[in-house]
């Protein structure tokens, strides 16, 4: 018997909006909100979200959330169950070789991160965006390859329903792009 194929699907529009299981956040490390994605969905899922934040850093995160990690909290809010936090890297354009491979296997990290958790909390549907090219300046046609490449490789059963929520034309272009040529 073959195992079903998760349906990715790429949405234009505003990640808060969406009604899955699972949204991913692209946070910054001190899991406290920001701009961006992390802003729009610390201010859409309410007082909920930033109170599991602060339980978190004063538990295990003190420090700050790591490069490449998840961690869950409620969705408050949203229409979701639940929120993975990861933290993207800043892109470093000066950076080749392995320190770059590096880098990129950390992008590479919170999909597959977010998605391991998402697997155990039962989830059917996890939205994700386009983590690390906003204010982190990760190119966006390099960054939907990694994202799309990634989620292909390491999606599992119970999740059925992946979509990248692309905030504007010219990333959802790329996303569209990079799901075209991906295998």
């Amino acid at each position: 018997m073959t195992q079903p194929v998760p349906t990715i699907t790429l949405v234009r529009g505003d990640i808060t909006d969406q009604h899955v299981d699972v949204i991913v956040n692209a946070a910054n490390s001190t899991l406290l909100g920001g701009g961006g994605v992390d802003g729009a969905i610390h201010r859409r899922g309410g007082p909920a979200v930033l109170a599991d934040c602060r339980k978190l850093r004063a538990s295990h995160y003190g420090g700050g959330l790591p490069t490449g990690r998840a961690v869950v909290t409620t969705a408050g809010d949203l229409h979701a169950q639940y929120v993975v936090h990861t933290v993207g890297p800043v892109h470093q354009p000066q950076l080749t070789g392995e320190a770059d491979r590096a880098q990129t296997e950390l992008l590479a990290s919170c999909y597959r991160e977010s998605l391991r958790l998402a697997g155990e909390l039962g989830a059917r549907s996890i939205a994700f965006p386009a983590i690390s090219t906003g204010v982190y300046r990760w190119p966006l046609s390099d960054g939907a390859r990694s994202a799309v490449r990634t989620v292909r490789e390491a999606a599992r059963e119970p999740l059925f329903d992946i979509r990248f929520v692309l905030f504007d034309d010219a990333a959802l272009g790329h996303f569209e792009q990079a799901l075209a040529a991906a295998p």
